[in-house]
């Protein structure tokens, strides 16, 4: 099995959850809790270079909303993060949620994916 990266969202999977973050998002972005869904997607679907870069990617992603992630792992972060989990099952921290913070466009994100994973 080769490494697997999970993409946590800091949001919940259920209907209701989902209309609110999309009316968050409209309504007042810069309180948007989620930088990670703010970065690939803009309000209507995923942003363009996201798509393109992960549809080009070699390894396994695997997006999650927090309960979903809760449900299978034990969390010890905060989120949104992007974890990356090895062949012997530890995860660890690919990029933290402040350094998502930190990320202004979609191109930053993809960029410094790319970066962290030459160094792996």
């Amino acid at each position: 099995m080769s490494k697997e990266y999970f993409f946590v969202y800091n949001a919940k999977s259920d209907k209701l959850h989902k209309y609110l973050d999309f009316a968050h998002k409209i309504i007042s972005p810069k309180t948007y809790t989620c930088d990670l869904c703010s970065l690939t997607h803009g309000n209507f679907g995923e942003r363009e270079a996201w798509t393109k870069f992960r549809k080009t990617f070699t390894k396994e992603l695997i997006f999650l909303y927090k309960d979903q992630f809760e449900k299978e792992f034990k969390p010890e972060e905060t989120y949104p993060v992007i974890l990356e989990k090895n062949k012997r099952n530890e995860i660890r921290v690919l990029i933290s949620t402040n350094e998502l913070k930190k990320i202004r466009q979609v191109e930053e994100l993809i960029t410094l994916i790319q970066n962290k994973l030459t160094v792996v």
